[in-house]
């Protein structure tokens, strides 16, 4: 016991060390400031414009009481943006000289915009203010299924994407999310105004200490935007939302006073963005943890894991790599580009004011042949992040829930009767259908916890997407009582494909073993909803400034068999979906596709 204590902590204080290395060269500073340096302009660089606002969080949950008002006004449809603006600007006004008698309140007031407007456009033209937020789900495509004996599920929602500025209410603090900051968001939603939604994100680890780089973001971070523009199907919607409440010493008129400020500096001039990043030199790359320690770290875990003692069967370790270049990283167009590999994935933006900008896509990755074959040498596909990875965490409709379960990964075969092959192989083997059987009978235990009957449909599937496909199912139940949403998102969160299994157990052994602070990464990201609910994982993400470059992170699964120098390799793989976009002298996408399997 003595010796793996000091083992544990010898490799811990390597790696803290080699943080250092790539923070600050010879000096000694903590883990904490190591990760301040790269993000120590971030609350000076460029200063955005912010507006007051409420935090829906603040005072004793005890004392509050239901929201007085919840409701959403629609206007005549136009034409334009700029004539949407206009509605929304005479709307305001009129309000204000008529204030509502009740002391709470929240109104949504929506132009429908006869043209179907990419809400990552717009936000892209509203760069000077901040908060602001993005989430866009899965889309359907002819390259999206799921294949279960010939019988295909298919799922499909009007709102495309939504992107938002400034915070009618914000919802933020550092401790842990818990049933009463889930009550403080649910006050100001309501069924009967489907489009009023809380986006933000939740930390992976809430008991892990808050660095420097996400303290903007606290423990959780969750907004009402104040405007947004939410991309529908063939058309749009420009939306202002009025937030007050005189318990929190935020009245109707400091409400609408702060719209009017938000509303003078939106703009109407909606450029669609080339979906190409310039490119540009980067400068310098730096992992922590470096190569070296990586390897102790993998071979410390499947020491643990090959003890016939220890029930750990797979963690999940991570990396973080920071990214400079020659000329600035814009989060939005970097993220817009991303869409382009990502049609079927989420994409999400979460930025508070003057603070880097947390983005992802949780898209699959192009492979290279070579590596391929390489993974395939070593126990045919390793159990990586992207391997059993339920991209959603949850739907919610009404009462009706819903998760997913994948696990097992193969390419796409570049014929029909390869594409079979593959598929009949992947249904065959036995690891893949062990593996997958634990993540599926993980989420339906956990369901069973609140949901009266759980169906799961299909039991056993392969889900085909344009470059991979996996050992696929559909769990669905009705929940209990609404409240059983909260236990639902603390339950399945951690899920074994970002942290492992036990999860207990993998949770301890991270928090041993890294050195920086995943943030949001891996965590919860999504929006809550009066009627509804959505929320992905948030992987194959970064922490983005202009001017500051990038936080890049990226984990992969380690289990018995797992080799140190592949799992390496997975990481790059998963890390070049962003710097793939900026470098000046990479190979095409066309090339890269050529020259091997797509993943």
């Amino acid at each position: 016991m003595a010796t793996a204590t000091l083992a544990r902590h010898s490799l811990a204080h390597f790696m803290y060390l080699e943080s250092i290395k790539y923070s600050i060269a010879a000096q000694p500073v903590s883990r904490r400031q190591s990760l301040h340096l790269f993000y120590h302009r971030c609350y000076h660089h460029k200063p955005c414009s912010v507006v007051a606002s409420m935090n829906g969080c603040q005072g004793n949950p005890r004392d509050r009481v239901p929201i007085g008002s919840i409701e959403t006004r629609t206007f005549p449809a136009v034409t334009s943006p700029a004539l949407a603006t206009d509605t929304l600007n005479l709307a305001i006004s009129e309000m204000k000289a008529n204030p509502p008698l009740i002391t709470s309140g929240i109104l949504r007031l929506q132009v429908p915009i006869q043209q179907q407007i990419e809400a990552i456009d717009w936000l892209h033209s509203q760069h000077q203010i901040h908060p602001r937020c993005f989430f866009s789900g899965r889309r359907q495509s002819k390259d999206f299924t799921e294949v279960t004996n010939g019988n295909g599920y298919q799922k499909s929602n009007n709102v495309v994407s939504v992107a938002g500025v400034g915070s009618a209410v914000l919802f933020r603090n550092d401790h842990p999310f818990c049933y009463n900051d889930w009550k403080s968001i649910k006050r100001f939603l309501s069924a009967n105004c489907p489009l009023i939604r809380a986006y933000g994100a939740i930390r992976f680890d809430a008991r892990a200490n808050i660095s420097s780089e996400w303290e903007p973001f606290g423990s959780f971070y969750f907004i009402i935007p104040q405007v947004e523009l939410d991309e529908l199907d063939g058309c749009s919607m420009l939306a202002t939302t009025i937030a007050w409440d005189n318990a929190f010493s935020w009245t109707w008129e400091q409400a609408v006073d702060a719209v009017e400020a938000t509303m003078t500096q939106i703009s109407s001039n909606v450029v669609k963005l080339s979906k190409e990043v310039t490119r540009s030199f980067i400068i310098s790359t730096s992992h922590i943890p470096s190569k070296m320690y990586w390897d102790l770290a993998v071979e410390r875990a499947l020491q643990i894991i090959n003890r016939s003692s220890s029930p750990l069967t797979k963690v999940v370790l991570a990396r973080s790599s920071k990214i400079v270049i020659a000329n600035d990283i814009d989060p939005i167009a970097w993220l817009a580009c991303l869409q382009v590999e990502g049609e079927n994935a989420y994409q999400f933006c979460l930025q508070p004011p003057n603070a880097p900008a947390f983005i992802g896509n949780t898209a699959s990755l192009i492979m290279n042949l070579d590596i391929v074959n390489r993974l395939l040498s070593c126990l045919c596909i390793l159990l990586t992040e992207s391997a059993c990875m339920p991209e959603q965490l949850f739907h919610r409709n009404c009462l009706g829930i819903s998760s997913e379960a994948m696990a097992g990964t193969r390419a796409r075969g570049g014929s029909m009767a390869l594409d079979l092959q593959i598929q009949l192989d992947l249904l065959s083997s036995p690891k893949d259908h062990l593996e997958f059987t634990i993540v599926r009978d993980n989420i339906r235990k956990k369901l069973e916890a609140v949901c009266d009957r759980i169906v799961v449909e299909p039991n056993k599937a392969i889900r085909k997407l344009h470059r991979v496909q996996h050992l696929y199912a559909r769990l669905a139940g009705e929940l209990r009582s609404e409240d059983d949403e909260f236990n639902i998102l603390s339950s399945l969160h951690p899920t074994p494909a970002v942290c492992g299994f036990p999860t207990e157990e993998a949770r301890l052994l991270i928090a041993e073993t890294e050195v920086f602070d995943r943030g949001m990464y891996a965590g919860p990201v999504g929006w809550f909803g009066g009627g509804e609910s959505e929320f992905a994982v948030g992987i194959r993400s970064a922490l983005v400034e202009k001017g500051l470059g990038a936080l890049i992170y990226a984990g992969t699964g380690i289990v018995k068999g797992s080799n140190p120098s592949l799992e390496w390799e997975e990481l790059e793989l998963k890390t070049s979906q962003f710097t793939k976009l900026l470098k000046l002298e990479g190979p095409s996408r066309q090339k890269i596709e050529n020259s091997g399997i797509i993943i």
